[in-house]
């Protein structure tokens, strides 16, 4: 079946176009899918911040606004921390400000065309890392194999669960995969072609992706530093003459400089924000690296992310790929695990750090992809029928999976909920809360701001870190200068035992209704 593939698709590449506009398009509508629900879906707290950000944007660039309303929305945008230039943010209140009306779901559609660009970049270079090796078969046939390859990579990449649902939401991360796709095709064209037009190419896109997120870093100088190793060691040459010729490439130095300079000045002039990253992020749980559950639980998490299977094949193809093919493949990976060494709490706390790895995956399975296809070349039509049939199968449930969590559940109430609470807030006295999402839900929809009180992630957090703090004076600090307690956060409250216990008999409830309660702080009880 598939030999008459080749002969139909050599008269008409037109046919694997359209399949792979059909895999596109089937990306664009799972992640569009339930388009104007909150934000919610998928790590709210990541989604809001966003949201709060454009907000801010878009009401400094607003003509005509009302100042006061203005001030408020930057106070709230300055209060969500810096920690990348806001790119997306910034393209959402562009576009705010073109339609005339603020709409938090044109986030998702600039991150899904993100994706599809990062999906165009698997398809080509899944297709031409098939393509441009010899295998002794026609040209026809090597074609469909490469074409058929390219297709179950953009498929996978397309309709995996973890990759719909964290793809669409509002955080740059799904920006950066795809320009770490996009680096990983302009790279290893440069490997094959030593040109300064690849040069230029793979360092802006390698540079976009480090800029939309710095963490890129370490996945895009690893394929840098592989492919270059592959592209400069001579046969029979140890690896220290490559590395040699290496530091005296010109363009070597020109893709390092394009990579990493637009970030540099980004970061430099942020005064000291990144050495205050570094030293809380990294050097402050650098003790997780030394226990083997660290290890464990990132493995759990990626395989349950990525499907057990797919984390298998990836495997197999990192061993099966030519050299070429090889290098960008390892040394993407080798950046990925340098990067989780760096942020070790991050890697099995936070789901959406692993999302390069979507594009990477499919990426690493196709050589395994090439390996069945030629078996299944050898077999009769039937298992043909059936593998397609299995392929076929597996994207279609890929995709119901995808959908089924937007299908089942509904944020549209949000809104009116937390607007309703922000009624009730006294406006007397300053408020501390233990509230979901550090506070932005009560932010975006209800336009109030109060002082955090930290959940139990973040006093776990605080222990790691070997900075717990002794519950009564942690109080009284905290609360210092507060009239009011809010608590709409009740899972946690329930986790704190030693806070409930204090502010249920030591002070007066001043307001309660469904989902929230408020303790008057400046009448303690007798």
């Amino acid at each position: 079946m598939l030999t008459h593939w080749g002969a139909f698709f050599r008269r008409a590449d037109a046919a694997y176009i359209i399949l792979a506009l059909v895999l596109l398009a089937l990306g664009a509508v799972l992640r569009l899918y339930d388009l104007t629900d909150q934000p919610i879906d998928f790590h709210p707290t990541r989604q809001l911040r966003g949201a709060i950000v454009a907000r801010g944007i878009y009401y400094q660039l607003l003509p005509g606004a009302d100042e006061t309303t203005r001030q408020q929305a930057a106070a709230f945008w300055a209060s969500t921390g810096q920690y990348e230039p806001s790119i997306l943010e910034g393209l959402m209140a562009l576009t705010y400000l073109a339609i005339g009306r603020e709409f938090f779901w044109v986030g998702r559609i600039y991150n899904t065309l993100f994706w599809l660009m990062g999906g165009f970049a698997v398809l080509a270079l899944a297709r031409r890392v098939v393509a441009a090796q010899p295998s002794g078969d026609t040209q026809g046939r090597t074609m469909a194999v490469a074409w058929l390859c390219a297709l179950a990579a953009l498929a996978y990449n397309m309709a995996l669960p973890f990759g719909v649902q964290a793809s669409r939401s509002l955080q740059p991360d799904p920006g950066m995969a795809a320009w770490l796709a996009l680096s990983a095709l302009a790279l290893y064209r440069w490997s094959e072609t030593r040109s300064w037009r690849w040069v230029l190419i793979g360092g802006v896109v390698s540079g976009m992706a480090v800029l939309t997120k710095a963490i890129a870093v370490y996945s895009a100088a690893g394929m840098m530093i592989a492919l270059a190793l592959y592209s400069f060691r001579k046969p029979e040459q140890p690896v220290s003459g490559a590395a040699a010729r290496m530091l005296v490439s010109p363009q070597l130095w020109a893709l390092a400089a394009l990579t990493l300079l637009p970030t540099a000045i980004y970061y430099l002039s942020r005064q000291g924000r990144a050495a205050e990253y570094f030293t809380s992020w990294t050097l402050a749980l650098s003790h997780l690296l030394l226990e083997p559950r660290f290890y464990l639980s990132w493995l759990n998490m990626i395989q349950k992310l990525l499907n057990p299977l797919a984390l298998l094949m990836a495997f197999v193809g990192l061993l099966l790929a030519r050299r070429r093919n090889q290098a960008l493949l390892w040394g993407w990976w080798a950046g990925y695990v340098v990067y989780g060494l760096f942020l070790p709490y991050q890697m099995t706390t936070h789901n959406y750090y692993h999302l390069q790895l979507v594009p990477l995956t499919a990426l690493s399975m196709t050589p395994a992809f090439e390996a069945g296809l030629r078996f299944l070349l050898r077999q009769k039509m039937i298992w043909r029928w059936a593998a397609s049939g299995g392929v076929l199968a597996v994207v279609i449930w890929m995709s119901w999976q995808a959908l089924v969590p937007l299908y089942r559940e509904n944020y549209r109430n949000e809104p009116v909920y937390w607007q309703t609470i922000a009624s009730y807030l006294p406006g007397d006295g300053k408020i501390v809360a233990l509230t979901q999402d550090y506070g932005y839900r009560l932010m975006y929809y209800g336009w109030r701001k109060v002082t955090l009180w930290p959940n139990r992630g973040e006093i776990k957090l605080s222990d790691l870190r070997g900075s717990s703090k002794e519950f009564e004076q942690y109080f009284a600090k905290r609360i210092q200068d507060k009239s009011y307690f809010l608590i709409t956060a009740f899972k946690q409250f329930e986790d704190q035992p030693e806070l409930k216990q204090m502010l249920y008999e030591h002070y007066s409830i001043l307001a309660q209704g469904q989902g929230y309660v408020i303790f008057d702080l400046t009448q303690k009880k007798p």
